[in-house]
C-alpha cells in the first residue's frame, strides 16, 4: 500500500556518454522540486499565527495565552516529527514521502478555513494545529537526504544556502496569498483555505520532479561523478544504516551535535518569537492594521533571502567552511536588530519595518548554518537524522515555547519582557555555538 514511500532500487548503469547530461538535467529538476516543495510547506505552517488577531476578534472567549497553545502544539509536534521523520526519511523515498506530508498538512489547514465548528473547542484547535505540525515535519528531512545524495562536498555549501531560501519564499508568500484571499473573498478564513489549495497542487509537482538517489536513476554516486571523496570514503557510505547505527553511533554520542542543537533552540525561539507575533504586536500594541502588519511580515521573510546566501558565502570564503564563526557573527547582528525593534516602542512604523528587515536578514543565516553544520558531523546516510535532531531542539525547546510562552510573557511582563527574553536567547545561542569553534568536519562527513 505504501510502496511509493520505500527507497527506490538501483537501476542498471547508464552508458558513459549519457551520465553527465542526465546528471546535469536531473540535478536541476530535483532542486526545483525540493525548493518549490519546501516553500509550499511554509504556505500551510504559520497560517494560525497570521490569522491570530482576526481569531481573537471573532472569538473573544479565547485569550492570547490560550490560542498561543495552538502554536506551541504545532511547533512541538513539528520538532518531534522532524527528528523521528528524519530517521524514517533516511530509509524512504523522498519523492513520495515529501508529497504525502504536504498533502496531509494542506488538508488540516483547509479544515481551519472551511469548518467553522473547529473554533468551537480550544482542545480541537490545539489538537488540529498539533497534527498540522506533525505532518509539516515531513518536509525538511527528505530535502536534506536529497541534497546529500545529489551534491558533493565542495558544492553543497552554496546549494544548501540557496535551497534554504525556500523558507523565506514560502514564509513571505503565505502573507501575500492570505492578503489576496482575504481581499477577494472578504473572509479572514481565506488565510487558511487559499494557501492550502495552492500547497496541495504543489504536491503534484513534487511527484513529477523529485527523484530518490542517483543510483535509482542509473547514475553513479555523486562522489564518483564529481571526483569529490571524503577522506575515508568507501562503498559502505552508500549502504543504508540501521536505526541503531544512526542514533547511537553517529548522533546521540556526538557532543558537538548536542552543542549546536542547544544553540538552535535559542535561535528558533528568537525567530518564531519575532515572526509569529508580528501581527499581534503591531496591531494590538502599536495600532497598525492587517495590511501594515502583513507587509512587515513579508519584509521580514524576504530579507532572509540575501542574508542566508551571504551567510553561506561568508562561511565558505571568510571562514574556510567553518560554520560556528558565521553563526556567531550573524547572531550578534540579529541581537542589534532586536534591540532597535524593542526600543522603538511607540515609535514610527518605518523603524519597526527596518528593524524587522535587519532581524530577518541575519536570523535565517544561522538557521541554515546549524542544519549545514549538522551535515558536517555525520555520514550522509545519517544526514536526515542529524538534521532532524538539531531541528527537534530548535522546535521543541525553541519554537514551541515561543507560542504560549511569548503570550504569557507579554501578558505578565509586557512586550519589554518579551524583548529582554529574546536578547538573552541571542547571547545563549552565541555561547553554545562558540563551543564548536575548534571543531572541524569529522572524517566521512560530506559537507
Amino acid at each position: 500500500m505504501f510502496s511509493f514511500l520505500k527507497s527506490a532500487p538501483a537501476l542498471a548503469p547508464l552508458p558513459a556518454d549519457r551520465i553527465e547530461p542526465t546528471y546535469r538535467r536531473l540535478r536541476w529538476q530535483v532542486f526545483a522540486g525540493i525548493f518549490v516543495g519546501y516553500a509550499a510547506f511554509y504556505l500551510v505552517r504559520n497560517n494560525f499565527a497570521l490569522a491570530l488577531p482576526a481569531i481573537l476578534k471573532a472569538h473573544p472567549e479565547y485569550s492570547k495565552v490560550q490560542l498561543g497553545w495552538a502554536m506551541t502544539g504545532l511547533l512541538t509536534a513539528y520538532g518531534v516529527a522532524k527528528f523521528i521523520m528524519g530517521a524514517v526519511s533516511d530509509r524512504s523515498n523522498p519523492r513520495g514521502f515529501m508529497a504525502l506530508g504536504l498533502l496531509l498538512t494542506s488538508a488540516v489547514t483547509f479544515a481551519f478555513g472551511t469548518i467553522p465548528g473547529v473554533y468551537g473547542s480550544l482542545a480541537l484547535i490545539v489538537g488540529l494545529q498539533t497534527l498540522n505540525g506533525w505532518c509539516n515535519g515531513m518536509g525538511w528531512p527528505p530535502c536534506g537526504k536529497t541534497m546529500v545524495h545529489w551534491w558533493s562536498t565542495t558544492e553543497r555549501g552554496r546549494v544548501v544556502a540557496t535551497w534554504n531560501v525556500a523558507h523565506n519564499v514560502g514564509g513571505a508568500l503565505i502573507a501575500v496569498f492570505a492578503a489576496w484571499g482575504v481581499a477577494y473573498f472578504g473572509d479572514w478564513r481565506a488565510t487558511f483555505y487559499v494557501n492550502a489549495a495552492i500547497a496541495a497542487a504543489v504536491a503534484g509537482l513534487i511527484l513529477l520532479l523529485v527523484r530518490d538517489t542517483p543510483q535509482s536513476c542509473g547514475l553513479p554516486p555523486v562522489e564518483t561523478f564529481k571526483n569529490d571523496f571524503p577522506a575515508d570514503y568507501s562503498a559502505a557510505h552508500e549502504q543504508t544504516l540501521s536505526f541503531r547505527e544512526i542514533f547511537f553511533r553517529h548522533v546521540l554520542n556526538n557532543k558537538f551535535l548536542w552543542a549546536i542543537a542547544l544553540a538552535n533552540a535559542f535561535i528558533y525561539f528568537v525567530r518564531y518569537g519575532v515572526v509569529n507575533w508580528i501581527p499581534t504586536y503591531l496591531q494590538t500594541a502599536k495600532g497598525f492594521n492587517f495590511k501594515e502588519s502583513g507587509m512587515a511580515w513579508t519584509a521580514f521573510e524576504l530579507a532572509g533571502i540575501p542574508g542566508t546566501i551571504l551567510c553561506g558565502w561568508i562561511s565558505d570564503r571568510w571562514f574556510k567552511a567553518r560554520r560556528a564563526p558565521a553563526t556567531i557573527l550573524f547572531m550578534t547582528l540579529t541581537l542589534a536588530g532586536l534591540v532597535v525593534y524593542g526600543l522603538n516602542g511607540r515609535g514610527p512604523y518605518w523603524i519597526d519595518v527596518a528593524s524587522l528587515i535587519a532581524i530577518g536578514f541575519f536570523i535565517y543565516g544561522p538557521i541554515m548554518m546549524i542544519g549545514l553544520h549538522a551535515l558536517d558531523l555525520v555520514p550522509k546516510k545519517a544526514a536526515g537524522t542529524a538534521a532532524g535532531f538539531t531541528g527537534f531542539f530548535g522546535y521543541f525547546f525553541g519554537s514551541a515555547p515561543s507560542g504560549a510562552g511569548v503570550g504569557w510573557i507579554a501578558d505578565k511582563f509586557g512586550w519589554n519582557g518579551v524583548f529582554v527574553t529574546m536578547i538573552a536567547c541571542c547571547l545563549l545561542a552565541i555561547g553554545f555555538s562558540a563551543l564548536t569553534l575548534r571543531r572541524r568536519p569529522a572524517p566521512g562527513a560530506l559537507s
